[in-house]
């Protein structure tokens, strides 16, 4: 079994590197002949449910940004180290808005600018992701510190 996602898997996103993470959205059930993820970050505004697999939680309520954002900064920078040789998924409710904003600040670490990640994902996971401009706002900051 390989340790990372297959391009083709649903809801992968390649960054430019070439680390693979998936996004997901929880009230959409698993395909059980796809890959389990090895970790997951849930971005959520109340606690996740158990997964058998390792886990994050960054609380993060619907249409806002993330509550404690240093921590979710150290969330998101570990679930990108893990993506170099690890299935990562990052999920929210409906995998668009809050799943969006979080692969974008992957791609920013990633090395995509900043004023270019929200775009990215768009084009490469799926055209509505990053819902509010608040997301897009913090995206673009989320490079500078």
């Amino acid at each position: 079994m390989s340790d990372v996602w297959s391009e083709t898997d649903t809801g992968v996103l390649r960054l430019p590197s070439g680390r693979l993470v998936r996004g997901r959205g929880l009230r959409h059930p698993l395909d059980p002949s796809a890959p389990v993820p090895s970790y997951g970050v849930y971005l959520l505004g109340g606690q996740p449910p158990e997964v058998p697999w390792g886990s994050g939680w960054i609380r993060w309520p619907d249409f806002r940004l993330p509550s404690d954002r240093p921590a979710a900064r150290l969330a998101l920078a570990d679930a990108w180290e893990r993506a170099a040789s690890e299935r990562v998924e990052i999920a929210c409710d409906g995998g668009r808005g809050r799943t969006g904003t979080a692969l974008a600040c992957l791609a920013v670490l990633d090395g995509v600018p900043g004023e270019e990640a929200v775009a990215y994902v768009r084009r490469h996971y799926d055209r509505r992701a990053v819902e509010t401009p608040w997301q897009r706002r913090y995206v673009r900051r989320f490079g500078e510190g």
